[in-house]
């Protein structure tokens, strides 16, 4: 009995992943949602970095103090992420099923194109949001257990750490979607973060 109330439950939720992958394929989805995802978590991880170091050289001990300002920042990036890509995604598909309807003198709204359209706008508006958030907390993780390390140094050191494996990750990803050296991809972004450090300590520990 249980089997026969079941069965129509997961066609409806089968009915509905077979709508999404096909959205996905008619507006290209997964291939802007990859793209978005690696530029704006790269992005979220360097901010942070800029974040940590800054506190470090500023002398900040609290790790309360770091968490509340990572924490702060990487909520301004996800909004600023998601609230900026969904307006101009919006405006970009708009403007598209607008030339599309023009030249087919059809109404393409409630079609499987407009609403592919509007399926991509939204998961777009959430990888872009969703990315440099989830990677800047992330990184901020070894300051949460700060007192497991029982210093705050070795936290930030850790978080420093995890931030470099982080970019060298995104790196790997990049180089295996582009089919090239995936260790070239990684040393790539790993020096971004490198650069970040070495810079940001430089112009802190600088005479004023």
């Amino acid at each position: 009995m249980a089997n026969f109330e079941d069965t129509p439950q997961l066609n409806i939720v089968q009915q509905r992943l077979n709508d999404v992958r096909e959205y996905s394929r008619i507006a290209g989805t997964g291939e802007i949602a990859r793209r978005y995802f690696a530029m704006n978590a790269f992005d979220g991880v360097l901010t942070i970095i800029g974040v940590l170091m800054g506190n470090f050289v500023a002398g900040v001990r609290d790790a309360a103090i770091v968490i509340n300002t990572g924490l702060a920042t990487s909520i301004a990036m996800g909004i600023s992420g998601l609230w900026g890509a969904y307006l101009t995604e919006s405006a970009e598909r708009e403007r598209d099923l607008a030339e599309l309807e023009r030249s087919t003198l059809t109404d393409l709204k409630d079609t499987k194109i407009g609403r592919a359209s509007r399926w991509a706008v939204v998961t777009v508006a959430l990888v872009d949001g969703l990315a440099p958030f989830l990677a800047a907390v992330l990184v901020l993780l070894p300051l949460f257990f700060g007192n497991w390390f029982r210093s705050v140094e070795l936290s930030y050191l850790l978080s420093l750490a995890l931030s470099l494996g982080t970019l060298f990750g995104l790196g790997v990803f990049l180089g295996r979607i582009s089919g090239r050296n995936i260790l070239v991809y990684g040393a790539r972004t790993l020096v971004a973060g490198l650069v970040s450090i070495g810079l940001r300590f430089l112009l802190g520990t600088a005479p004023g």
